[in-house]
Order: structure tokens, then sequence, then C-alpha cells
């Protein structure tokens, strides 16, 4: 199976650390946050990984290289010219993801999740990993129910969207090349019972402050 680590953000609330240094690359304990996912990935037997990049791009390129030592395969999405967001970065990378369904990982995330515990194959659309909703989303993204992914309409939802989702090629079947958000695309399909979801209750941190980021260091190093 084939992954994709989202990496083309500009990282604006852990300004100024990203002026200089892209959010992918910058240190969580003895690693950058980017070589966390690489290590996870050939841990779980992943192979090519595809990395979409704009900030500060080059700079990715030139750390990790075409990915032999980490034991992987990696092709770069260059968005530099237009960045496209989530929905938009993913449907430019689709003929280099060459499995169905694929993987994809935010960048700017870190958790223990063990990859390998991804379905090979999906009911559906999507699979999600869902986690504990943390102290900056208290009201959660999604529910579960029957293994399918749904949205409360009372604004309860009880879990948080990880980041880390298994999708099929045919979700993006009417998508065009411009940018666009993956949220919305997701919740079309969740609201036709198309999305299923799965939960994880380990550790998991969004780093998206400086605050977080300092957490997780203290964690990594402790």
């Amino acid at each position: 199976m084939y992954a994709m680590i989202l990496a083309a953000g500009r990282g604006e609330r852990l300004r100024p650390l990203t002026d200089s240094t892209p959010k992918p690359l910058l240190a969580a304990g003895n690693k950058k946050l980017i070589e966390h996912h690489l290590h996870a990935l050939v841990a779980a037997g992943f192979s090519h990984v595809i990395i979409n990049i704009c900030h500060l791009g080059q700079q990715i390129i030139d750390v990790l290289g075409d990915g032999s030592r980490y034991g992987l395969v990696i092709h770069y999405s260059d968005e530099r010219d237009s960045v496209l967001e989530t929905g938009g970065g993913i449907f430019k990378a689709l003929p280099l993801l060459k499995s169905d369904p694929f993987l994809v990982i935010n960048g700017d995330i870190w958790t223990d999740y063990d990859l390998s515990r991804l379905p090979v194959e999906l009911d559906g659309l999507a699979h999600l990993v869902l986690v504990k909703n943390p102290g900056h989303n208290p009201k959660g993204d999604f529910s579960l129910r029957d293994k399918r992914v749904v949205e409360e309409k009372e604004n309860n939802a009880t879990w948080t969207f990880s980041g880390i989702g298994l999708y099929s090629h045919e979700l993006f079947e009417q998508s065009i090349a411009c940018r666009f958000p993956l949220a919305p695309l997701l919740r079309k399909h969740i609201a036709e019972g198309r999305v299923t979801g799965e939960t994880y209750d380990g550790q998991w941190f969004d780093i998206g402050t400086r605050e977080r980021l300092d957490l997780l260091n203290d964690l990594l190093v402790s």
C-alpha cells in the first residue's frame, strides 16, 4: 500500500519557528517530526511514500532525499506554485498513489498508533482513525456507530479525527484539479454512510502550536 504525508502547510501558529524551517522538519525528541512518520511507516510494512511540499519545500527534499536511508522510496508532489489544501493536494498526488486504498497522514501530528492495524480493504470510500477529544477541540468532529463514522447534529461528537485515514481513488472521482479542503468531501460521504472508522485511545498530538510541540518534546525526551 502507498502512503502520503501532507507536508505543504505554512505552520502559521508555529511562527517564528516556521519562518525558516518547514513544520515537518521541526525537532520532536531526537528526530524531526516527519521522520517519526517515516519510521512508523517502515515498521508497518510500507515502502512507497508521497510527500506534498510547498512552504520551504526544498528543505524537505534536501533532508529526506529519495528515502533510501529510511528504507523507503519517497516521491514529492510539488505545490510550490500554488498550495492546494488537503483535498486538492491529495487529488494532485493521485497518479503517484498507485494503490487502492492508500494511506494519508497529516504531517503535523505525532502518535504511537500502530499503522499495521489499519484494514487492508475498505468497506466504503474511506476509513478514519478517531481519537479522544483534545483540549483544543472539546466538541470533537465525529461519532462512531456500528463502525460507521457519523456526525452529531447536537454538536456533541465524541471523537476527533486524528489526521490518519485510508482513502479510495473513488472518493475523489467527482473532484477537479483546484484548491479544496478534504473535510467537506468526507462529510458528504459520511452522510451517505460510506465512511468507516476506528477509535484509538493511545498517545496522539496535533502539533498546531509551540506549546503542543513543547509538550511532545517533554514526552519524547523523558
